[in-house]
């Protein structure tokens, strides 16, 4: 199977299916490590989901990264952070657990992308939610 068409077929619940699958073995082993930068090449497709899709796949890969590839890319993965959707940007919030957990040299870069999260384009109902994201990784960076 494609893994990269997979993540972008049309039908979400299936593609949602296959990123859990992913996600855990991206747990397991370094198996996909390899997938690195077509997860990152997903952060360009048309879809929102297919971008959190492969956000969220690139940042499971922290734990193998030794090459440092994520640090190269995270540019790219900050894009992700300043979408319009919040829904978005909380699932990438999440998924930047991940990366302090395997590679917290990047916590400074990551705080720093942090901060150039407009939290005013979001509406009163969204917008403690997405602080509180926030702060969890914040607090995160620092232990």
């Amino acid at each position: 199977m494609d893994i990269i068409a997979g993540l972008q077929n049309k039908d979400n619940n299936e593609a949602y299916q296959l990123l859990l699958l992913l996600e855990q073995r991206s747990a397991e082993s370094d198996e996909l490590y390899g997938c690195l930068t077509d997860f990152i090449g997903l952060l360009k497709g048309k879809s929102a989901f297919v971008q959190v899709r492969g956000f969220r796949l690139a940042c499971a890969q922290a734990r193998w990264d030794t090459e440092g590839r994520l640090a190269q890319n995270l540019d790219a993965l900050f894009s992700m952070l300043y979408a319009a959707k919040p829904t978005a940007v909380r699932q990438c919030l999440t998924a930047l657990q991940n990366v302090l957990r395997w590679r917290p040299e990047l916590a400074g870069k990551i705080e720093a992308g942090l901060d150039e999260i407009d939290l005013g384009r979001y509406k009163d109902t969204m917008r403690p939610l997405i602080e509180k994201d926030i702060q969890a990784l914040r607090g995160r960076g620092h232990t």
